[in-house]
């Protein structure tokens, strides 16, 4: 857990705060993959502890990966109030988008608190403020707000690939194919881990299909395990003057070994989330 965080749960009574902070744990941990189940431990640790602004925090990213995007604004509202910091700014224009408010999203890119971001932050400021021009079917508009000097840099930077793939996209909506081409193939350059489709769109691109060799070679087993019994079972009525015995071959369904899914039974609380959650957390 983030040292930060770690501080912030200081303030509570000791058992409590092994509490909240195993909810927190698994919201980090599920956000991705599971994200209302996220959700449900984030509505947990916000009933144990309200008064945290780490767990705002979380309560917000929670609520803003399953797109209960007023939800998820009045946590970072309330959040950013308990803090006094901008780092949520960008996230909380990105949820105005999500409520259908694109012109409030870019008021948000033009006041103050844009220029107290890091670089970082301003770069995913410029990614919303082109999402919402995009919103406004401002195509052309989305596209300058995304020419940036961090746009036409060839340094990697964590959010390089996801600056150059939104660059690429709001081209191709454009009608400028050749240039989003490029522009996501620099994208597939800059993503090592996969955090974008920009090779899927590329190959898209340039007319390769994609064929599921897995199905096929399935579908071939079938057919040879389906001829490789018939003919045992023709071997077999041949020894057993035609008559078969009643424990025939053994089910193609039987029981597989399933793997192991992960033990979170140690980090989660004893009460999991669930229906005794709390209302939407306005401040």
């Amino acid at each position: 857990m983030d040292k930060d965080v770690r501080q912030e749960l200081q303030s509570l009574p000791r058992t409590l705060a092994e509490d909240v902070a195993r909810n927190l744990v698994m919201v980090a941990r599920l956000i991705d993959e599971d994200p209302e189940q996220a959700y449900g431990y984030s509505r947990v640790a916000l009933r144990l502890a309200s008064r945290v602004a780490a767990v705002r925090e979380a309560a917000g990213f929670a609520a803003y990966a399953t797109q209960r995007y007023q939800e998820a604004l009045a946590e970072f509202r309330a959040a950013r109030r308990m803090t006094g910091g901008v780092e949520l700014w960008p996230v909380m224009a990105d949820c105005e988008r999500g409520m259908g408010r694109p012109e409030r999203a870019l008021a948000m890119a033009g006041e103050a608190e844009v220029q107290k971001l890091d670089k970082a932050g301003q770069v995913e400021m410029r990614l919303v403020a082109a999402g919402a021009r995009r919103d406004m079917e401002q195509l052309e508009a989305a596209i300058v707000t995304l020419q940036s000097p961090e746009l036409a840099s060839n340094a990697v930077q964590p959010w390089t690939a996801r600056l150059r793939y939104a660059y690429a996209d709001a081209l191709l909506a454009a009608e400028r194919e050749s240039e989003a081409r490029e522009w996501f193939a620099k994208a597939v350059e800059a993503d090592k881990d996969g955090s974008t489709d920009a090779s899927d769109r590329l190959a898209e691109l340039d007319g390769v299909e994609f064929v599921d060799a897995l199905v096929d070679d399935t579908d071939t087993d079938t057919d040879t395990d389906v001829e490789a019994d018939t003919e045992a079972d023709v071997d077999t009525d041949v020894e057993a003057g035609g008559a078969r015995a009643d424990g025939g071959a053994e089910d193609a369904g039987g029981s597989g070994v399933r793997p192991p899914a992960d033990d979170v039974s140690e980090a989660a609380p004893d009460s999991s989330p669930g229906d005794d959650q709390i209302g939407g957390g306005n401040a």
